[in-house]
């Protein structure tokens, strides 16, 4: 068992790909899991996973973190609940992508509502409720971090390169009060939200022409470091972003 043993960690976005196998694997190695989805059934789809296994998640589905008001009611259920948060996974997203010329005004909002405001105003609201030694964990993403012809993201690529510089000022910020913050961009994850591309075969082909590895990733992938940065043995750990791309951004 590790470091997490009893740990009170939020989870937003548990209702499918990573964010469920964060529920699972965290809940496995101790922690006290309290996650949200926007949508009711997926959520309980993997509370009923977990209670398979003999786990439990807490929290509840129609939570929209892309309003503020929806976003403290989730962290104050957890408070009211727990009295205290440990870990703050800020998981949840969702982008429209295109080319900018097709790009509309609405996919330029929708995108960054749901992928930059989703983890200012969770962690805002959690922000004076983290405990000494506490860890924001922020979902970036290899978008951040390099452009690519495969498909048009210019909202996704700016709202993960802010969410990448936001987790810096976090731990800066945050290091008085001994909280730590960092960030993991992953590159393609086999994921609900990715399966559109998987299934282009000429999408997928360019997705894997640089990847060094020769495979997608999945969201254990993902989820092992995440246990391990949310974990007290990563305690030295702070303002710093980790890919996890299978060496696309090597080349």
């Amino acid at each position: 068992m590790t470091s997490l043993q009893d740990k009170i960690v939020l989870i937003s976005g548990t209702g499918g790909g990573i964010g469920s196998e964060a529920a699972l694997r965290f809940a496995e190695q101790g922690a006290i899991v309290f996650g949200c989805d926007l949508i009711a059934k997926n959520h309980q789809a993997t509370a009923d996973l977990l209670e398979s296994k003999g786990l439990k998640l807490y929290g509840s589905g129609n939570v929209d973190l892309g309003d503020p008001e929806h976003a403290e009611k989730w962290i104050n259920d957890a408070l009211n609940q727990f009295g205290r948060i440990d870990v703050l996974f800020n998981n949840a997203s969702a982008a429209r992508f295109g080319n900018l010329e097709d790009f509309s005004v609405d996919d330029w909002y929708y995108t960054t509502r749901n992928e930059l405001d989703h983890v200012f105003f969770a962690t805002k609201f959690a922000w004076p409720h983290i405990s000494n030694g506490g860890v924001v964990l922020n979902m970036g993403s290899t978008a951040a971090w390099r452009g690519t012809t495969a498909t048009g993201k210019v909202a996704h690529s700016a709202t993960k390169g802010a969410v990448v510089a936001m987790t810096r000022q976090l731990a800066a910020e945050g290091a008085k009060r001994n909280i730590r913050a960092v960030s993991i961009s992953p590159g393609f994850i086999k994921t609900p939200g990715t399966a559109a591309f998987i299934s282009n075969p000429e999408v997928k082909q360019q997705l894997l022409s640089g990847v060094l590895l020769n495979r997608l990733g999945e969201p254990s992938d993902v989820v092992s470091l995440a246990i391990y940065l949310a974990s007290d043995q990563a305690s030295f750990i702070t303002g710093s972003d980790f890919v996890v791309d299978g060496g696309m951004l090597a080349t």
